[in-house]
Order: structure tokens, then sequence, then C-alpha cells
């Protein structure tokens, strides 16, 4: 376990396509949310969960913290994700999103190779997709974060300008670790994929 790594889990999307509360919805007898603070308390003692409000994250057992209200999307969880790990005296924070419910377990380690250099921020990357809720930062990033959110909100532009590394993960369709939930339909399919597996 890495006692210089905080994890944060981004819980504050509205899930709209999910029909909401998209961290609370059940998989294999555990919310969402569950899931991924399974695998964050894995990596670290250092654990929170970034939501737009109290009640998207329901009665769970762990530490809240509250996006930043005057920015959108991702960005917002993330800004307050930096205020946490400095809080807990880290020098790196690791993002995931609450909807990714199979993400792998050497998630931390690979990205933390690549983390080299002048890299700022390793990304995770599969079947020719970006996952930049899923990045590893150092937490000296934070000090951009102001100056580039008054040009603009994006997740994997921020990355960009912070030197970005991407670690890919060799997946196919059917098992890429980091398929997430949007819908009821990706739910029942991913459902499906447990039962068979």
């Amino acid at each position: 376990m890495n006692e210089d790594l905080a994890v944060v889990v981004l819980a504050g999307g509205e899930g709209r396509r999910m029909g909401g509360g998209k961290p609370l919805r059940v998989l294999d007898g555990a919310t969402l949310l569950e899931h991924a603070l399974a695998r964050a308390r894995g990596w670290s003692r250092s654990v929170a969960i970034a939501v737009r409000e109290a009640g998207q994250a329901g009665d769970v057992d762990a530490r809240l913290i509250l996006d930043h209200p005057a920015i959108g999307g991702p960005a917002a969880g993330l800004a307050s994700a930096f205020a946490f790990a400095r809080e807990q005296g880290a020098s790196r924070l690791l993002t995931v999103p609450c909807d990714a419910p199979r993400l792998p377990a050497d998630l931390p380690i690979r990205l933390a190779a690549a983390l080299t250099g002048d890299v700022g921020c390793a990304v995770a990357a599969s079947l020719g997709r970006l996952h930049p809720t899923c990045a590893l930062w150092r937490v000296e990033m934070a000090q951009r974060l102001p100056a580039y959110l008054e040009q603009r909100a994006s997740l994997r532009g921020f990355a960009e300008a912070c030197g970005m590394a991407v670690v890919d993960w060799d997946a196919g369709p059917e098992d890429d670790p980091f398929a997430n939930v949007n819908t009821p339909e990706d739910l029942a399919a991913l459902e499906a994929g447990h039962r068979a597996s």
C-alpha cells in the first residue's frame, strides 16, 4: 500500500443517461460506488469520494469531499481531489470514476511507472480511447489548474497541459477493464458478463 498516494473516486456526475443516481446503482450485490471504494482502499489509506452533493453517495462509510461549485464536469472533482491530497500530505493523486467497476488491480503501479521526468500526469487508455478520469497526477500540478480553468474545463486538456503520459492496457471489447456504466443497458451487460465469468 502506497503511503504517499491519495485516491479520490469521482462521483459528482448527474448520470442523466442512467436516469440519475448512478453511484448507487447495484452490481453483484454492491453499489458501483462501493466497488470503486473497495478497489481504492486496496491502493491507499487516504481515500475520499468527490461529489456535487452529499446525497449522491448515500450512506457510504467514507470521507466525502465536495466538487468545487464554480467548476463544471470532472475538473470540479479534480480541484477538490488535489486539495484532499495536499491535506493528506501525498505527493501523488490517483483519480478513478465511480462507474468503472472492473478497474485493473495494477492501475496505480503501471501509471506510476510512466510518471517520470517532466511528466505531470499519467492517463490510462484502452481500445484506442483515453480515460482521463483514470489518472495519476503529481499533486504539484494543482498549482496549474486555476489558470487552466480560466480558459476551459477539460480534464483531458489539463492532462495534456501537464505533460501527459499515456499508459495503454491491452484489452478486447469483452474484457476492457475501463468499461464504464452510463446506461441501464450498460449495467445489464456488465451483470450478464459477471454471471457468465
